[in-house]
């Protein structure tokens, strides 16, 4: 009795190894293949998308900074200078003259998307009272194409 019931076992032992196999080097080559076709696909549609977004970032970014800027103009009657810079919408400026200054008129100045502060000019150049912009991922002025500033001139909508 004994040694049937070794048989048995035996035999159920054989038969749970042939189901309980791992995957073939192949088998798991043609997923590795499969998972790089969808990545090379993929990814730069990603990556595209980022960019956009990075974009768009910007402009809502300088169209907000600009409302505060307009905020700031109607209370004191004048932009701030380019070296009260944008801090003047967060800080009063030590300029005696401002005594309607109810800021701030930011909680915070944000960098842009690549993480560089906005610039900022006052007077205008390109028939705007102000200049107000980012030179992009490499703050570097002369820009094209992904690398080209995005400005408050271009954006159409300035104050």
């Amino acid at each position: 009795m004994t040694q049937r019931i070794e048989r048995l076992h035996a035999r159920l032992g054989a038969a749970r190894a042939g189901r309980a196999r791992g995957f073939t080097l192949i088998e798991i080559m043609v997923v590795v293949v499969i998972i790089g076709l969808l990545a090379a696909v993929i990814v730069p549609e990603v990556v595209n998308k980022v960019d956009e977004a990075r974009v768009a970032k910007a402009k809502e970014d300088i169209q907000s900074l600009e409302t505060a800027l307009t905020e700031y103009r109607l209370d004191n009657s004048v932009y701030p200078t380019t070296q009260e810079g944008l801090k003047a919408l967060v800080k009063r400026p030590n300029d005696p003259s401002l005594t309607n200054w109810h800021g701030p008129y930011v909680q915070r100045l944000v960098r842009d998307p690549w993480g560089h502060p906005y610039h900022y000019e006052y007077p205008g150049t390109h028939g705007l009272p102000y200049n107000l912009y980012t030179l992009g991922p490499t703050d570097r002025p002369g820009g094209t194409g992904d690398n080209a500033e995005i400005a408050n001139w271009n954006l159409g909508n300035s104050n």
